[in-house]
């Protein structure tokens, strides 16, 4: 994807404008909190109070740059969507942890690749071709008003390095400005830290709850916050834990045999439909899927399955994404879309098939994809080298390579939502939205049609392979853009597919046949999350911080995963911090043993998700939660 030049600041400048005051501090300030008091002076620059809700488009623009960022209009409609009424500040801070900024260095970097003299200049056609044709597009106007820029224009050229230097020292200045601003207000400094005072007094002893055998020894705190990632625990060498509480769960190998999925015995009779979809791993490392609607016209026993797709050709050699677990949610709509109710989710399994078996009433339901993300991370080895998509022959004439045609034909499977083997505009649109973040219309895709194999109106698989083509015909054999397609759909530059997981949803039911249809491809969050935490808190296991009721601890173990989530019923804002380090061979979604995280005032969150390494041996999951505010 293109870099827009209206893209984030490093997190290093961010730091760097506080440290002067931070050294100033009896406690240096950790790297989280560093975050945190960024956030908050952002927001306390639009808004009187931090309890104050984000009600506008332009609101959230304007706290986004406060906070050292310049984001594009994709940007904020990812997360002011049709649906948005509101957002709260710690909605901003989720959003500016997703957000992460763009280096100079990574700037530079993309603007090289158009620089053809080599000299720190770009000609204003070629720039405009970059920021309108590729990835992340930006309107003519908002390309004019960058090579309007006095400071690096001229001649019908832009100076990207001058540029890059201006962007950088621009949002440096907007965020050290803003944290001055409540570095000098003592009452905005005491909204923005809450509880927390500037030079902690001494706690009283007498405060401190009396020991537990579920409280952590001085010793073993100090072994904790020696070990591991120190970025993530240098919370626990700052700050005293004032109560903890561990977890120890044994689990056996292959434990899955207590409560495998089995099928009604007279399914072959039951209605069916089925859907396809596809997990994808973004750069920042959320995961998005598609959604779904599901109709039952009449109450009737329905058993629902969702499985990774496999795409391997050869026998004995499945699809390596197998192994990524995946779940499905299931609400029902009452009244309206935002007021859903979570009926059940496919917790039993039988290799790779997780489903569910019970009765549903007449009504319209959401379907919300999940997986944990321990197994779907960021690929760790990088891939030296570049598969090839096109050649010549000859005569000249441009080519598919056989691997990319065979990679194209299996975004095809995947892309094919109903298996019917054509694209309808609908499916396309999937496509289009995730690799180009736009939608073909009705006149574009009668344009396919008459240019491409089409059947009944739908796309055929040769006529998506002469699509691609036809790209690389446009770009003279110049594979760049096609790498983005490939690489928005979750391939490396070896053309193995390591950050997507396509999966096959069936749903068969014994009255009626169902009704499916996808309708947004999103982010794993929102409504999910909200799932999951009603889903632990009724099927979990609850355990109350010592000396602070209103903090407890929901566990929810299966056979092959344990799901942890964190309640405050309190009025303030609580910081969690986790330690997994003695568990053994386990790994979980946040790929960290130790980590901190903060929970909003009234709230409940997911705070991880723990599965084996190896399913074959035993598991031990042992997990201490320390409150640190």
């Amino acid at each position: 994807m293109a870099i827009s030049p209206g893209r984030d600041a490093a997190f290093s400048c961010q730091k760097s404008a506080l440290s002067e005051s931070l050294r100033t501090k009896k406690f240096p300030l950790t790297e989280e909190e560093i975050f945190y008091m960024n956030c908050r002076a952002a927001y306390l620059t639009v808004f009187k109070s931090s309890l104050e809700n984000i009600i506008s488009k332009e609101q959230l623009y304007l706290a986004l740059q406060h906070a050292g960022r310049n984001p594009s209009q994709k940007t904020i409609n990812k997360y002011w969507t049709p649906q948005t009424a509101k957002l709260n500040f710690d909605d901003f801070c989720v959003i500016l942890r997703k957000e992460k900024p763009t280096s100079k260095a990574e700037l530079l970097k993309s603007f090289k690749q158009l620089d053809v003299n080599n000299d720190g200049c770009i000609l204003h056609t070629d720039l405009y071709k970059l920021l309108t044709k590729r990835g992340e597009k930006m309107t003519q106007e908002e390309v004019n008003a960058v090579t309007s820029l006095a400071d690096v224009n001229a001649d019908g050229k832009f100076d990207y390095i001058k540029f890059c230097k201006l962007y950088v020292t621009t949002n440096e200045q907007c965020l050290k400005t803003t944290v001055e601003k409540l570095e000098v207000d003592s009452k905005l400094r005491r909204q923005q830290f809450g509880n927390h005072i500037e030079e902690p007094p001494e706690r009283d002893p007498s405060s401190v709850p009396k020991p537990s055998p579920r409280i952590i020894r001085k010793t073993e705190q100090e072994t904790f916050s020696k070990k591991g990632d120190t970025r993530s625990s240098s919370l626990a060498t700052t700050r005293k834990f004032k109560t903890s509480i561990s977890f120890t769960i044994t689990m056996g190998a292959n434990s899955n045999r207590n409560s495998k999925l089995t099928e009604p015995n007279s399914i072959k009779e039951w209605q069916c439909v089925q859907s396809k979809g596809c997990f994808f791993l973004e750069e920042d490392g959320e995961i998005i899927s598609h959604q779904y609607r599901m109709q039952i016209a009449q109450r009737s026993m329905v058993y629902l399955t969702i499985k990774p797709l496999n795409l391997s050709q050869v026998e004995g050699k499945p699809s390596p994404w197998l192994s990524i677990d995946t779940a499905l949610y299931i609400l029902k709509e009452n009244e309206s879309q935002a007021n859903l109710q979570l009926m059940c989710f496919t917790e039993l399994r039988n290799r790779e098939v997780f489903g569910w078996t019970g009765e549903l009433g007449p009504g319209i339901y959401w379907l919300i994809p999940s997986t944990t993300g321990c197994r779907l991370r960021k690929e760790i080895k990088p891939v030296t080298e570049e598969a090839q998509l096109v050649y010549r022959d000859e005569t000249g004439e441009l080519f598919l390579t056989k691997e990319f045609r065979s990679t194209l034909s299996d975004i095809f499977e995947v892309i094919d939502l109903d298996g019917n083997g054509l694209l309808s505009l609908e499916e396309y649109n999937f496509f289009e939205l995730r690799t180009s973040g736009e939608k073909c219309d009705e006149d574009a895709w009668a344009v396919c049609r008459d240019n491409f194999d089409t059947k009944k109106n739908e796309l055929t698989r040769q006529g998506f392979m002469d699509l691609n083509l036809m790209e690389a015909n446009d770009r003279e054999g110049d594979p760049r853009d096609l790498w983005v397609t490939l690489h928005s759909m979750g391939y490396n530059k070896a053309l193995e597919l390591t950050e997507a997981c396509p999966f096959v949803i069936d749903i068969y039911a014994d009255k009626c046949k169902p009704r499916i249809k996808a309708v947004h491809m999103e982010a794993c969050s929102g409504q999910l999350e909200k799932a999951i935490c009603k889903s632990v808190l009724n099927k979990g296991d609850a355990r109350v911080m010592d000396g602070y009721e209103n903090i407890i601890v929901h566990t929810y173990k299966r056979d092959t995963w344990i799901t942890s989530v964190i309640e405050n019923k309190s009025d303030n804002k609580v910081i969690i911090h986790i330690n997994n380090e003695l568990s053994k061979n386990c790994v979980n979604n946040r790929g960290l043993n130790i980590f901190a995280v903060e929970v909003a005032p009234k709230s409940t969150m997911v705070c991880q998700h723990v599965m084996p390494v190896n399913e074959r041996q035993e598991w031990i999951y042992y997990c201490v939660y320390s409150l640190i505010s």
